[in-house]
């Protein structure tokens, strides 16, 4: 171990350190102000540093105690992250008197989770009571909805708050309009802080200002608001520049705004940012060639904008550039500047420039008259301008900060992804604002086809590697090289082998003409009806997969699957990128015979026709490609290291999902089955054609880990198992004795664990018969829950576990050194929903829920069937297959794995 000399006296507040200590420690650390910073002392020893308050300047600008932790040593609240010493890198956020930071965010941003700030003055001193709360509670739920961390920030009784709660922001949000309610800037932070320790406990919304300053020592990089101050009009003579600008001058957080509030001097304000070095950035949301920066409440202010950005990616890449300027995990920025994306209010809600300059000065000159300056300046002016526009400028007002926080959301996610990347540029993904829209020669750019001359072309992974420019040779070219080369592979935690189609729903909407009568509620036959068609991705394989992947939060799920080259093989691929799910696992196969192919394929596609009620009258399908061809190409497929589970579907053929699940249990992993019907879960224990051989194996030789069918495939799977004599082999036998299952039954167990009406449809009985091939299986009763019935090993604690007891069907009495019981419980559904929009995709939204923790290494217990169940709930109440705001999950299971 090599030593490093210390001198004494070298740090304030260093603990466990002796003068002349030769003893090397470990670099970890704990840190609250900034990111994961690492701190380098005395010939750049790394340090561990903690929020006590001390004297020890650490760094330009930030203060810390700091004391060594030795190797081995204790680390609460700890995350790892990269380090080229010792692969490690820990910090944490010590709530203390004045400021406290949510546990959803801590874990948010110690996990590289992309996080949203948003201010809090919109609510205290914007939009009156209870307006504000409906437009908070709704920006939060618009960044999980874009698979973000929202961390709303405002001062609550004295104390800063990052990561408000519900219930804290209607507290907040009912302050608005009262006297001693603050609008709390950068000065003001002391001010009310300090009150709230000498006992003096105020509210307060947070300005931009406020918002950054506090934003920024959480460690949080992207903020969304609705306008920036700026230059007051005549503010060359008064002076009146908003911190706003400052702020962005000193503090590196990049802010999305719709520019700023277009009643202040927008050439002055942007003539200042150049001085304070903050970038400035536009939107160019569809536009060509010069673009305007936005003035708030319309899209032009008549000032071009300094520069243009076209997509969230273009954004995030900006951030992230900034950070690698200063090696973004040692946390010494060579910029201390922020980043303003100026994001113009939506078409639809832009209110005219000519309309809304009548109103704007009519407002500033009443404000000079009547002697509204400084903090007040601001609210009368809005005040005003919402009057005399007749109320026009509130609704815009709320659409330009929705979008901003949503715009605000796409970036943070992209910026996560670069983060997660570990130096290799990540993969384009899903957001469809990542795809520029096109130009007049129908070539996109942004990341997606022919750039234009001038823009580097960054190609999505899985894409063959761009040939390097001429001027790039040597070690430059390998490294662009290394860049651009990543495996699609290598990050992959979860495959879903199933299928992917194009889905059609067609609602009959007869045409209702005056007077005319609807003379049946049902498509007429044999002839055209006017329908309202909807097209969608499906199929089970997809929904399971994008489930897993909302849920995840990650890009660790890959849907390995067939598309021919036909018209819906290439939508299906499309939607793919938009969904973010990786297409490198989809396999295009020819839609045309020819000399070298025989077969013809066709993406697989369903057609529902529904009544004017929207019940199924009809349905279609086309899964030929499943049944057909064999999924051997995409066993073939690299193989990532990290692989934890294979999920496989029954829409392959019944030899196909036995080669399916022989294969991925070879491979390690855990294998779980998704049913898909009645019809085809009977697949599993059919026999081939050609031979009776390669069934499946019961316990301890099974290659199947969990299923979840519903009960009527439970009982379709049960009756084909029995039909085919696999509960008459020996090996079946011995495993059902282990069980420890009494010999006169165990029907009063049945019914005191699950209840007379599961017992008498013999459910449990199902389950147990068919335990020794599928050792976990997870019965989706609908309204009912779930029932869980899971083989044990001897060395399960849950076994001598006297909160398990009650669930415990069974102990193996036998000796056998294989099974140790049965576990069988009945979890009820967490919610009785009365707002069902559609079924379809529910089954599929649980499991992929599911695995996304299972994948986590979260155990099966209630509180993850819960998660599950909760997933499957958001489903049921959304017109979509799976739910989009599975991502609001993420959280939960990561929370859980933590534990």
């Amino acid at each position: 171990m090599r030593s490093v000399p210390m001198s004494c006296g070298v740090l304030a507040g260093v603990e466990g350190v002796r003068p002349g200590s030769l003893t090397r420690y470990s670099t970890s650390y704990t840190l609250f102000p900034h990111h994961q910073r690492k701190l380098h002392t005395t010939r750049g020893r790394p340090t561990r540093a903690t929020s006590q308050t001390t004297g020890c300047v650490i760094s330009r600008r930030f203060e810390s105690t700091v004391r060594f932790v030795p190797d081995g040593g204790p680390s609460p609240r700890t995350t790892e992250w990269n380090n080229p010493s010792n692969g490690r890198v820990e910090f944490d956020f010590p709530d203390n008197l004045c400021a406290r930071v949510s546990n959803e965010v801590k874990h948010a941003l110690a996990t590289n989770s992309p996080v949203v700030a948003l201010e809090s003055t919109i609510y205290t001193h914007g939009f009156p009571y209870p307006q504000n709360v409906a437009l908070a509670l709704g920006l939060e739920k618009i960044v999980r909805s874009h698979g973000a961390v929202p961390a709303t920030i405002g001062i609550l009784k004295g104390v800063a708050r990052i990561g408000l709660s519900g219930e804290e922001i209607t507290t907040l949000a009912s302050a608005a309009g009262k006297p001693d309610t603050m609008k709390v800037s950068r000065r003001d932070l002391p001010y009310i802080l300090g009150m709230g320790l000498s006992g003096r406990r105020f509210d307060g919304g947070t300005t931009v200002s406020g918002t950054m300053m506090l934003a920024h020592r959480a460690g949080i990089k992207v903020f969304g608001t609705g306008g920036l101050g700026g230059v007051h009009r005549g503010g060359e003579n008064s002076m009146d520049v908003s911190a706003d600008l400052t702020e962005l001058g000193r503090t590196p957080i990049a802010v999305v705004s719709s520019g700023c509030k277009s009643f202040l001097d927008i050439p002055r304000t942007l003539e200042f940012l150049e001085t304070q070095g903050a970038t400035v950035c536009t939107f160019a949301d569809g536009r060509k060639g010069d673009i305007d920066f936005p003035a708030f409440y319309t899209r032009d202010s008549g000032i071009k904008s300094h520069g243009v950005v076209h997509n969230p990616r273009e954004a995030a890449s900006m951030i992230y550039a900034q950070e690698l300027l200063g090696n973004w995990r040692s946390g010494h920025s060579a910029m201390h500047s922020g980043l303003l994306f100026a994001n113009p209010i939506p078409v639809e809600f832009s209110i005219p420039k000519a309309e809304i300059d009548i109103a704007i000065n009519q407002a500033v000159k009443e404000a000079a008259e009547q002697g509204f300056h400084g903090h007040a300046n601001t609210p009368f002016i809005l005040a005003r301008i919402k009057d005399l526009t007749k109320g026009n400028s509130l609704p815009a007002n709320k659409a330009l900060i929705e979008s901003n926080v949503a715009m605000a959301a796409r970036i943070a996610v992209e910026l996560s992804a670069f983060r997660g990347a570990k130096g290799k540029l990540p993969r384009m993904r899903s957001d469809p604002q990542n795809q520029v829209k096109a130009s007049e020669n129908k070539q996109y750019y942004g990341g997606f086809a022919n750039p234009p001359p001038d823009q580097k072309q960054i190609k999505p992974l899985g894409d063959p590697p761009i040939q390097s420019s001429s001027d790039i040779g040597g070690d430059s070219q390998a490294e662009a090289a290394s860049l651009q080369q990543v495996d699609p592979a290598t990050d992959h935690s979860i495959y879903v082998l199933g299928s992917v189609a194009v889905d059609l729903s067609c609602d009959y909407t007869p045409l209702k003409e005056a007077g005319a009568k609807t003379t049946s509620g049902s498509p007429q036959l044999h002839t055209s009806n006017i329908a309202t068609i909807v097209p969608s991705i499906g199929g089970v394989g997809h929904n399971v997969a994008l489930a897993a992947h909302l849920a995840s939060g990650d890009a660790s799920v890959q849907l390995r699957s067939f598309v021919a080259d036909d018209l819906a093989g290439t939508t299906i691929i499309s939607a793919l990128e938009n969904e973010g799910l990786a297409t490198s696992g989809i396999e295009t196969l020819p839609s045309k015979s020819s000399d070298t192919q025989a077969t013809s394929h066709r993406t697989a596609q369903y057609v529902a026709v529904n009544d004017i009620k929207k019940d199924l009258v009809l349905a279609m399908a086309d899964m030929s490609i499943f049944s057909n061809v064999s999924p051997n190409s995409l066993m073939k497929m690299s193989s990532s290291p990290d692989l934890k589970w294979a999920v496989v579907d029954a829409n392959w053929n019944k030899t196909n999902i036995r080669a399916l699940l022989t294969y991925y249990h070879s491979m390690n992993a855990k294998v779980a089955f998704e049913p898909v019907s009645v019809a085809k879960s009977a697949g599993i224990f059919e026999p081939d054609d050609a031979e009776t051989n390669n069934g499946l194996k019961p316990f301890p030789e099974n290659v199947l880990d969990l299923a979840t069918p519903n009960q009527h495939e439970l009982a379709a799977m049960h009756a084909s198992a029995k039909k085919h004599e696999y509960f008459e082999s020996e090996a079946w036998w011995k495993a059902i004795d282990a069980l420890g299952i009494p010999s006169s039954g165990a029907r009063d167990r049945f019914v005191s664990i699950t209840n007379h009406k599961l017992t008498d449809e013999g459910i449990p009985i199902q389950a147990i018969q068919l335990l020794p091939f599928i050792p976990t299986i997870l019965t989706k009763l609908g309204a009912e829950g779930v029932l869980m019935t899971e083989l044990l090993k001897p060395n399960d604690p849950r076994l001598t576990d006297s909160k398990s007891a009650p669930y415990i069907l069974s102990r193996c009495a036998n000796g056998s050194t294989e099974i140790g019981g049965v576990y069988m419980r009945l979890f009820p559904a967490i919610e009785t929903v009365e707002d069902v929009v559609s079924v379809n995709g529910v089954g599929d939204t649980f499991l992929g829920v599911l695995v996304a923790g299972l994948a986590k290494d979260i155990k099966l217990n209630e509180t993850l069937v819960n998660i599950a169940q909760k997933g499957a709930v958001m489903t049921l109440r959304s017109k979509e297959s799976v739910s989009p705001h599975l991502g609001e999950l993420q959280a939960e299971l990561d929370l859980l794995a933590q534990s």
